[in-house]
């Protein structure tokens, strides 16, 4: 029993710092939280020269979100301001995204769920929709039909997000009790039928159910290709990522409607570019319109949305980026938690503008990779992702 607790973790699952129960300040290996390894080890010893940060530092990174929520109600402001000047409008438009990227690295780094990047998501959605109805359709370059198709996109994609919403499929450990009583009730079904099992199917089995780990920080067993999420601070069937748009993580039982909604969103925000560009630059291409289009600072109102065309695309440009990473781990059988173990390990590659490549032991080739991800059986929602885990 001694050796089992001592025994170093399994190569495709190393543990961080912070999960690790032999040490006391958890300092065994070599990942990212390694800094708040050494950070817990200086707390734990006694001050010499007064505290390194400020109390009222402290408070103000502790409360930022709390300050950041309602500063999402200035974005119709910032982009009235950005309207009025192209160079304004290139100043801001570039800035934005940074300060929301330096503010993802900061929540990463701290392991926190925040609702500041869903609020942030849904507020621009509903926005862009609002100056769509009251600044493009009164132009009357709007059909009826594109305008139901841009109402039926943001429809569909608001429930794809609902759906993704209701829960990733967490561990628990019902799980695994279910498992065994199934592995006991295959094997007393074939023993009363009669079949003799070689002694290499039986080696399989036992290499599948080994397979089941347990997990150092909850302290259940897991099934294969689960992991455990710090940010949520549960283990998660076939965990992908944790999501920061969403504010959950991705997982076995929400993977699917998670790609729906990016394709939903992405194939919607473009339809609506390409609709307001239309009737902004008639004179122009789709594929120049972005970078030419003179006289549209003349009114203020066409400014603002062409302002927010650069801004949509921006979003949108992001979010494509995204989904191709799902597509490409997905024809590859590989989470984006196995290709970031992959990379650390030296046994994926960085591509394609940044996306790890990697081929694990769970590939079977492009179209089975894929029938296996639209059939893969869902994970039942654990009473943790109820109702109330959709904010």
């Amino acid at each position: 029993m001694q050796w089992e607790k001592l025994k170093p973790p399994e190569p495709d699952d190393p543990m961080c710092c912070c999960e690790c129960d032999l040490d006391q300040y958890g300092c065994c290996c070599d990942c990212e939280d390694l800094d708040e390894a050494f950070t817990r080890w200086l707390k734990d010893r006694p001050s010499k020269g007064g505290s390194c940060q400020s109390p009222v530092l402290g408070a103000i990174i502790d409360r930022m979100e709390i300050s950041l929520i309602p500063a999402l109600l200035l974005l119709p402001l910032v982009l009235r301001v950005a309207a009025l000047h192209y160079l304004l409008g290139i100043t801001i438009l570039t800035a934005l995204p940074g300060m929301v990227l330096w503010y993802y690295y900061a929540t990463h780094r701290k392991k926190k769920r925040t609702l500041f990047f869903l609020t942030l998501s849904l507020y621009s959605l509903f926005y862009m929709y609002y100056l769509f109805i009251t600044e493009i359709l009164p132009r009357g370059d709007v059909s009826q039909l594109q305008m139901c198709t841009v109402t039926t996109g943001v429809i569909l994609t608001l429930v794809s997000l609902i759906q993704t919403k209701r829960g990733p499929g967490f561990v628990t450990p019902s799980l695994h009790v279910s498992h065994s009583h199934s592995q006991e009730a295959d094997k007393d079904s074939s023993h009363l039928n009669g079949c003799i099992q070689s002694a290499a199917a039986t080696g399989t089995e036992n290499a599948l159910t080994t397979k089941w780990r347990s997990c150092p920080v909850c302290k259940i067993m897991r099934p294969p290709r689960a992991g455990h999420c710090r940010t949520c601070g549960s283990c998660v069937q076939r965990l992908d990522h944790h999501c920061v748009w969403i504010n959950s993580c991705v997982g076995q039982a929400n993977h699917r409607s998670f790609l729906l909604s990016l394709s939903v969103f992405v194939v919607t925000s473009l339809y609506g570019i390409s609709l307001v560009l239309s009737s902004l630059c008639p004179r122009q291409y789709l594929m120049t319109a972005l970078l030419y289009c003179p006289g549209v600072y003349t009114q203020s109102s066409s400014a603002l949305c062409f302002t927010c065309a650069w801004y949509s695309s921006i979003v949108t440009g992001g979010l494509f980026y995204m989904w191709l990473v799902q597509v490409v781990n997905i024809s590859l059988n590989v989470t984006e938690r196995e290709a970031q173990l992959a990379l650390r390990n030296n046994t994926g590659q960085r591509r394609l503008w940044g996306l790890v490549i990697s081929t694990g032991q769970y590939s079977r080739g492009f179209c089975q990779n894929w029938a296996e991800f639209l059939t893969m059986v869902e994970a039942s929602v654990s009473p943790r992702s109820s109702l109330t885990d959709l904010v």
